[in-house]
């Protein structure tokens, strides 16, 4: 069987066993839902009470929103693995298992735990774009959608990749889950925003150290039609997402050298 299809028997597999308790996974999708709508109640509070912010309204904020939660909804699903690869394979010596199999770990990691629970943020992702096309009339034309895919794309690459870091920082820490967190659940809350509220020093990391504006501000701005504040270019938001890739492919370098260093239990 090749990897490919070798992937989507493990998804099919993890999917299975979850689905066996039906109820549970219901109860923790419905969960996901809630807890984002909470988040997406509190952008709406905002606008509510101020009107605009700095110029931008909830409409345009609600399709960041909404993206953004697109994006680290699929690449939470996938990275479940690199996850939880310090208490559930480092410590308890299942990651020699997996070693052992003739099929590429990252495949074999992404596979492991394909969670159904992150269909509920997806889904509130998703109702939040429905929302923003309702306030802003956006016209959702072949080259908007592409935008929007080749985004999504991109995000769900580069939170991948973050989740990546995270599994690595495990060959040191096996504990390094709330660092990580910095970065994913910190990097979706500030890529919820457009990029111009924020101070200078701010913007930079977000573009050039986790580019989390390529893959959400700048597409944005580009299905808005919205010129950038900042004196961007409009073609940027057609060539930005590219970044999540670059920044993938570099996490998976960062991968191999902590895996050069990876040491079994002994066990």
């Amino acid at each position: 069987m090749g990897s490919i299809p070798l992937f989507f028997r493990l998804v099919g597999a993890s999917i299975g066993g979850q689905a066996r308790y039906p109820a549970s996974a219901l109860m923790t999708t419905v969960g996901q839902f809630l807890g984002t709508g909470i988040e997406a109640v509190a952008v709406w509070a905002l606008f509510h009470r101020f009107g605009d912010v700095q110029g931008w309204r909830i409409g345009e904020v609600a399709l960041f929103y909404g993206l953004v939660n697109c994006m680290f909804a699929l690449a939470d699903a996938l990275g479940r693995g690199f996850d939880v690869l310090g208490t559930e394979f480092l410590r308890t010596g299942a990651f020699d298992r997996l070693l052992l199999r003739p099929r590429p770990l990252s495949l074999q990691l992404m596979g492991n735990d394909f969670r159904i629970s992150r269909l509920g943020r997806l889904l509130q992702g998703l109702a939040m774009i429905a929302f923003a096309t309702q306030q802003m009339g956006i016209a959702w034309t072949p080259g908007a959608v592409a935008i929007a895919l080749l985004a999504v794309a991109g995000g769900v690459a580069l939170f991948l990749g973050i989740l990546v870091l995270q599994g690595t920082l495990a060959f040191w820490t096996v504990e390094s889950l709330e660092i990580a967190n910095v970065l994913t659940y910190g990097g979706v809350q500030a890529a919820q925003y457009p990029l111009a509220l924020y101070a200078r020093w701010f913007r930079r990391v977000l573009t050039f150290i986790v580019p989390l504006a390529c893959v959400a501000y700048y597409p944005v701005l580009a299905i808005l039609g919205k010129a950038d504040p900042l004196g961007a270019p409009a073609w940027v938001g057609l060539v930005s997402p590219l970044a999540g890739g670059v920044f993938l492919a570099a996490a998976f370098g960062v991968w191999r050298i902590g895996l050069r260093h990876y040491a079994s239990t002994g066990s």
